[in-house]
């Protein structure tokens, strides 16, 4: 089962993807949210789905947008695969490393991804995202943080390099933070339906392959990841956990950085593929030809 918004950008609606056919959840869900998550809304989706009482639907030609409506908060794992940790320069983490971005940098899977003027440095970085689905704070154990998780997707941390390490006070956030800088999508997988660490995880840059890697190559585990964070912040449903990219990146000094016209795909086994074009804007936010 997948879970997926399509439509223009700001009036997306909610549909699922089971069986090979596309059905509406107007009835069901007014958009797949925090508050969706919060309430079961998967359980219900499911049930909806054996008693056969959702419309099919064609979405064929439409704009998918990120499966999850504006998370409340994207969290951050640094330097979370060892051989990535080493490329860019570091000894691998004790404990694991966390950053943020804005919200407002998430958008969908095929949407284009906005260098900001004066950038020359951005960077792709395939991650597995993980969607919270239940509050979840001081968790005890491994147990526990898996049972707050809802669901995964394919994730793009889109890091504009300079702005992160040469101009950050040695805070991340300024190189994660611009606008369309986390494409995600294109589905919700719940966590019931995915081993978290077993996926392959890859990235392309015009066709040409930058990451191959795996999530069992995690130095942190999903499961640790979120248990570690509930003793540091409240998570709550709807927030978006992003885990950290393996080695391929433009940082390494193997590859160039992208550039407008670059087209950037991203996939992670059972989750699905994304794709964006790079483009520029200029200071008004306008696409530069």
């Amino acid at each position: 089962m997948e879970l997926l918004r399509v439509g223009p950008a700001g009036r997306e609606r909610p549909v699922v993807r089971a069986g090979g056919r596309t059905y509406a959840l107007e009835g069901i869900a007014g958009d797949i949210d925090g508050g969706f998550l919060a309430t079961d809304g998967i359980r219900r989706v499911r049930e909806a789905l054996a008693a056969e009482s959702l419309p099919a639907v064609q979405i064929d030609g439409e704009r998918l947008g990120a499966p999850i409506a504006r998370p409340g908060a994207v969290l951050c794992i640094g330097q979370n695969y060892a051989a990535h940790a080493t490329e860019s320069g570091s000894e691998p983490p004790a404990e694991p490393i966390l950053f943020f971005k804005h919200p407002n940098t998430v958008i969908g899977p095929f949407d284009d991804v906005r260098i900001p003027p004066g950038a020359d440095a951005v960077d792709w970085e395939v991650e597995l995202g993980v969607v919270i689905g239940a509050t979840a704070r001081y968790l005890p154990n491994r147990e526990a943080a898996l049972g707050c998780i809802a669901g995964y997707v394919v994730s793009n941390d889109v890091s504009e390099r300079d702005y992160q390490l040469m101009r950050s006070g040695g805070q991340w956030s300024k190189g994660k933070s611009s606008e369309t800088f986390n494409p995600l999508g294109p589905a919700l997988v719940p966590a019931d339906e995915i081993d978290p660490q077993r996926l392959r995880i890859w990235s392309r840059v015009n066709g040409e392959q930058r990451q191959d890697s795996s999530t069992s190559d995690m130095i942190f585990d999903v499961a640790e990841l979120v248990r570690h964070l509930s003793h540091f912040l409240v998570l709550e449903p709807g927030d978006l956990v992003n885990t950290g990219t393996p080695e391929g990146v433009a940082l390494s000094g193997r590859f160039p950085y992208l550039a407008a016209g670059d087209l950037v795909e991203i996939g992670i086994e059972g989750l699905g593929v994304q794709r964006q074009r790079i483009v520029r804007v200029d200071e008004t936010g306008l696409v530069r030809p």
